[in-house]
């Protein structure tokens, strides 16, 4: 560490930006040019442990060997030089693009994917696939009719139908206006936004230790479950969907049990609602498995699983069944990305290459085992090294966060009062230890 962060080259750069772009929530400037591996080193020149990885985006590491090569494959510089609107004009290697980066790790019992532009873009376009399926039910999977066709031009019934979205109290699934009306971790997000009318469920807090709050914890899943199952029945808007995240990451890294996902997928079932999965933070090997529901052990598989982050593209896996009829209905201009596919297609390799998702498990449980030992905190909780804990004083949180950055190690919040931990795959065990000892002594600081 040569200066504080941000530095007086980071404020240097920020003060100019800032007359074109709102920079109040930059924590420093980066220079990636010089970033490596775990670490991310500033325009200052500080060199930080990086356990936030662009929220939880980077999956193997800065400045990568086997990213940095792909810039020298011609397939990639083609793509590169001719971006394709792929609902019009693919590429001939766009449907090998598809197997080697997509097909291949699809969910069992999901055969289709569609690429977007982000994650937010990703549960958009599952809102609108399960809109479509459920008006095509309640037709009875008839030819649209000139009432139809003609109303929902003026954005009214029957064209327009008053379908919804069934999604969780703390959930987060987006920044656009469908996805943020799902979304409901911080007032900031949603003020002076238009939302549509859709149900919330309460999402079962849980309390830590798991094993000293069983009937606690198996009492508030019951209870959600049952809130989701009566407003199904009784919502006025007919629910065509329920959304959740494996684990709720902005909203403060809360946690429910497989019981809980699988009881929540046999409710939508048994009400003909699809149940989407948003991994859009949790897929890609964070927690141990490459999709965080596979710890489910679901028998069957969700609907649709969308994605983002980690995977350095974006998208959502269905069912061949939720296919629309008619074509241009799930449709835009890029349609995601031959480059970003690519740069997935890499990252699997270097998963599998590397047995990075055995790394995860290892050094997850070890961070896990260490972490209850430390003073001042509090329900440690995490799957693989998708890993969060709370601060006994919630309002010393944010000073935590900056007082780890003057120490060399970047981290993140979320919720009111939580740390999340959100390394990169590649994180080893002696970076483990450099986060811990960092942070026993900021912690030092607080008491």
């Amino acid at each position: 560490m040569k200066t504080a962060v941000p530095g007086p080259e980071s404020k240097a750069i920020l003060q100019r930006l800032s007359q074109y772009q709102d920079t109040r929530s930059v924590f420093f400037v980066a220079d990636f040019e010089k970033s490596k591996g775990n670490y991310i080193v500033d325009a200052d020149g500080n060199t930080m442990l990086d356990v936030f990885a662009q929220i939880a985006s980077i999956p193997v590491g800065y400045n990568n060997p086997a990213f940095l090569a792909l810039a020298k494959d011609p397939a990639f510089q083609t793509a590169l030089a001719n971006r394709a609107a792929l609902g019009v004009n693919p590429n001939k290697d766009w449907v090998d693009q598809v197997e080697k980066a997509f097909m291949r790790v699809a969910p069992k019992g999901l055969d289709q994917v569609f690429t977007v532009m982000c994650g937010s873009c990703a549960n958009e376009n599952a809102f609108k696939t399960a809109f479509m399926y459920k008006a095509a039910k309640l037709r009875g999977d008839a030819e649209f009719t000139m009432d139809e066709l003609n109303s929902c031009m003026n954005n009214q019934a029957p064209g327009s139908p008053d379908l919804s979205i069934l999604s969780f109290s703390q959930a987060f699934h987006g920044r656009l206006f469908g996805s943020l009306t799902a979304t409901a971790s911080k007032a900031i997000h949603k003020i002076d936004i238009p939302a549509f009318n859709w149900p919330k469920a309460p999402f079962p807090l849980l309390k830590y230790p798991l094993d000293e709050h069983q009937d606690y914890n198996r009492s508030v899943e019951q209870q959600s479950l049952q809130a989701v199952e009566q407003l199904i029945k009784e919502n006025k808007q007919p629910v065509a969907a329920v959304v959740v995240e494996p684990i709720q990451s902005e909203g403060g890294d809360n946690h429910a049990s497989p019981s809980y996902f699988r009881q929540l997928q046999a409710i939508c079932k048994k009400h003909d609602v699809l149940f989407i999965v948003d991994e859009v933070q949790t897929g890609v090997g964070g927690t141990g498995t490459f999709w965080a529901h596979e710890a489910w052990d679901l028998p069957e598989s969700p609907d649709m699983v969308t994605f983002s982050k980690k995977f350095q593209a974006a998208g959502f896996f269905l069912n061949s069944r939720l296919r629309p009829t008619q074509p241009y209905r799930l449709y835009n201009t890029w349609m995601g990305d031959p480059v970003r596919a690519m740069q997935a297609a890499a990252i699997i390799n270097e998963v599998e290459s590397k047995d990075l998702l055995t790394n995860v498990k290892q050094v997850g449980g070890y961070l896990q085992s260490q972490l209850p030992t430390l003073p001042t905190l509090a329900n440690v909780r995490g799957q693989g090294a998708f890993i969060a804990f709370d601060l006994v004083d919630g309002a010393h949180r944010d000073k935590l966060l900056t007082d780890m950055r003057q120490r060399g190690v970047n981290v993140g919040g979320c919720g009111d009062r939580t740390v999340r931990l959100r390394p990169m795959l590649t994180f080893q065990q002696h970076h483990a230890d450099i986060f811990l000892n960092t942070l026993e002594d900021a912690l030092k600081l607080q008491q």
